[in-house]
């Protein structure tokens, strides 16, 4: 169950105080309709809590959804057992890597399908979809990085679950083009606040009042940013088909039985104990009765494909992954090397890279397994994944 401190309602039995006075800084603006729920992987972050589900009426904080918005998960189950892949998955690893660039600012260039093509709809971007005017820089960095993974915490896995069935997994979001959007309206909000002369207790809780230009603006620019992640993902997720069926000895891309694909960093209009208003989800993916989701766990350890249970007091919402228990700066001080490679023992991932991705040991992150006891009323538990490769962005 979950505890109540103040107007913040949480479910995370592993939280540092930081990140509740975060939390509760929040709940305090005036045109927050009701309680911050705070999933069980909580922790501190830029404006708001990476895990926090904010209902506001009226306004809505940029900062809350984040920089990388839209950026969610994707998730294929795949029509053969470990068998098929046998057990040094290395050349399947590059594979991947070639299929889906990954990396800081990295996009895919000239670089396209086998057959020639573009990979996904890139060529579409950005002129077909609805939202933003965005300058010719953008354009064009929405059409390069389209199909590209990015970097910290962007994966591509190939797990298997407890009936030995293969899954790919990934996760990413909308790239420079939704990070630089975002930013243009944290900063624009921050400026309207100076020239409301509004005090806030934290400069980056600055939000825009409905009905502005400046909050129509955020809003048309943050639904394109969410299409953009969608298909972003889309896109890599049939790339990473074609590799797997390549290596495979395949004549044909691999039809999966089913994907998920869903945004942890978002806002929408809903309905709420008898109300409507704007919900911000930051880290926390939608979990209505039914709602299919995939909560990662961090590099080494499990993932899971879960099934919303509906709970009305977290606004049918829970945790989108593990959740950080140290910066990426304490991870870097504090964990060593080896104990990285022990983790990721027996799996093909970016050995070769493990100084640069110290910061992503699973050792920075929450006991995914104590996550989701902590969420046991918010979902539950379709399939229980356990990695067998790791590809990631440094």
């Amino acid at each position: 169950m979950p505890d109540k401190h103040g107007n913040v309602l949480s479910w995370a039995s592993d939280l540092d105080e930081k990140a509740m006075q975060q939390a509760q800084r929040s709940s305090r603006l005036p045109f927050v309709e009701g309680h911050v729920a705070l999933m069980p992987d909580a922790h501190w972050g830029l404006g708001a809590t990476v895990g926090s589900v904010i209902p506001t009426r009226g306004a809505i904080i940029p900062a809350a959804v984040g920089v990388d918005i839209g950026c969610g998960m994707i998730a294929a189950e795949l029509p053969f057992t470990s068998g098929a892949l046998g057990d040094d998955l290395g050349e399947l690893h590059t594979g991947i890597a070639k299929a889906v660039p990954a990396g800081v600012g990295r996009g895919r260039g000239k670089r396209g399908r086998r057959d020639g093509g573009q990979t996904g709809d890139a060529a579409h971007w950005p002129g077909d979809k609805p939202g933003t005017a965005l300058s010719e820089r953008l354009q064009n960095k929405a059409v390069d990085q389209f199909g590209s993974l990015g970097s910290g915490n962007h994966f591509v896995e190939v797990c298997l679950d407890e009936r030995d069935v293969a899954w790919i997994v990934l996760h990413s979001g909308s790239r420079g083009v939704g990070n630089e959007l975002a930013k243009v309206h944290i900063e624009g909000a921050k400026s309207l606040m100076a020239q409301w002369f509004v005090e806030l207790e934290d400069r980056d809780l600055a939000y825009l009042v409905e009905g502005t230009p400046e909050f129509e603006a955020y809003i048309g620019d943050m639904l394109w940013a969410q299409d953009y992640a969608l298909g972003n993902r889309e896109a890599m997720l049939d790339a990473v088909l074609e590799a797997v069926a390549g290596w495979l000895g395949l004549d044909q891309l691999l039809e999966p039985v089913s994907r998920i694909n869903c945004h942890h960093n978002y806002t929408e209009r809903e309905h709420h104990m008898g109300r409507d208003m704007w919900l911000t989800r930051k880290g926390a993916i939608r979990a209505r009765s039914g709602d299919r989701g995939v909560i990662p766990g961090s590099m080494g350890t499990r993932s899971y494909i879960v099934s919303g249970l509906g709970h009305p007091a977290s606004y049918m919402s829970c945790s989108h992954g593990a959740g950080r228990r140290l910066s990426r700066g304490q991870a870097r001080r504090t964990l060593d090397l080896d104990g990285l490679r022990t983790a990721m023992a027996g799996k093909a991932w970016n050995a070769a890279q493990a100084e640069a991705l110290l910061d992503e040991d699973p050792r920075s992150y929450k006991d995914i397994d104590q996550v989701m006891a902590d969420q046991h009323d918010l979902v539950a538990i379709e399939h229980t994944l356990t990695q067998v490769l790791n590809y990631k962005g440094t």
